[in-house]
């Protein structure tokens, strides 16, 4: 071995240590967070978690029966809204417009969307709905989570269009299916593993949101399914029960923590799997 060659491999072993010491530098953080989370977690989960409300400063006992409600009123409500809309403006960009200006335009303000912080969508909708309505409301929460599932959805559903192949369009179109049957029977079924992983990746993504919930719904200590109140939810009940001085409230918001940490998990994996699946067919 010339001295080149071996100054080359102790480099690249050196560079090779560094990655690995990283990767397992994270995975170390990682593994402590996740231990703390399901120790602190379970140790306080109980049923009444899931049949009592949210409990006043200073009182034993309650549950996260409200803010667990709450959190899926708002996510339905959201992805009910928002998913459309993506998944038309995907369709759209992928067998309309694939090649116009405004499909550009649409990609980029897209983009720009998908990497905004979640804060500022929070602001944004305050100051077009909770001010002129003058109060918060579980309306507003829901129209930011839709603008923060919009840009996720529309980017799978051009991605999974884009990868069906044109000769499957050209066989429907020579039987003689209008360009719409074409898309709904063709196109979206081939695509349709896909089309669900993107969905389930949005409702992940918005599940745990908190920014854009305080400065829409708000909080609600006592039950309410008034979409025109404000509304409790799951991740800023975490948010303030974990900065108050009250044990009770700090156990609630571990437990509340390894609810949403499990629930994102789980459709991240369903997502996965239908990926896998996708890929395999």
């Amino acid at each position: 071995m010339t001295p080149l060659q071996a100054s080359r491999k102790a480099r690249s072993a050196i560079a090779m240590g560094f990655c690995y010491a990283s990767a397992g530098a994270g995975l170390l953080a990682l593994a402590l967070i996740l231990a703390a989370l399901l120790w602190s977690g379970f140790s306080n989960l109980s049923p009444s978690v899931f049949t009592q409300m949210t409990p006043p400063p200073g009182s034993s006992g309650g549950g996260l029966l409200n803010p667990i409600v709450g959190s899926l009123i708002m996510t339905f409500s959201g992805v009910l809204i928002g998913a459309p809309l993506g998944l038309f403006a995907g369709t759209y960009m992928a067998e309309y417009g694939r090649n116009t200006r405004l499909t550009t335009v649409v990609r980029f303000i897209n983009d720009v969307l998908l990497s905004a912080p979640s804060i500022v969508i929070g602001l944004f909708v305050y100051e077009i709905t909770v001010v002129p309505m003058g109060h918060f409301s579980a309306i507003a929460g829901a129209i930011s989570l839709a603008l923060l599932v919009v840009p996720v959805v529309v980017r799978t559903t051009e991605d999974m269009l884009n990868l069906v192949p044109g000769t499957l369009r050209e066989a429907a179109t020579a039987l003689g299916l209008p360009r719409a049957l074409v898309i709904r029977h063709v196109a979206y079924k081939a695509a349709r593993a896909g089309l669900i992983t993107g969905l389930l990746l949005a409702i992940a993504r918005v599940s745990g949101e908190t920014a854009p919930l305080l400065f829409t719904s708000l909080n609600n200590q006592f039950w309410s399914a008034n979409l025109n109140a404000p509304m409790a939810s799951l991740p800023v009940v975490i948010f303030q029960f974990a900065m108050s001085p009250y044990k009770e409230w700090q156990a609630l918001a571990w437990v509340g923590a390894l609810l949403i940490t499990f629930a994102v998990l789980a459709l991240s994996i369903t997502a996965r799997v239908l990926g896998a699946q996708r890929t395999s067919s």
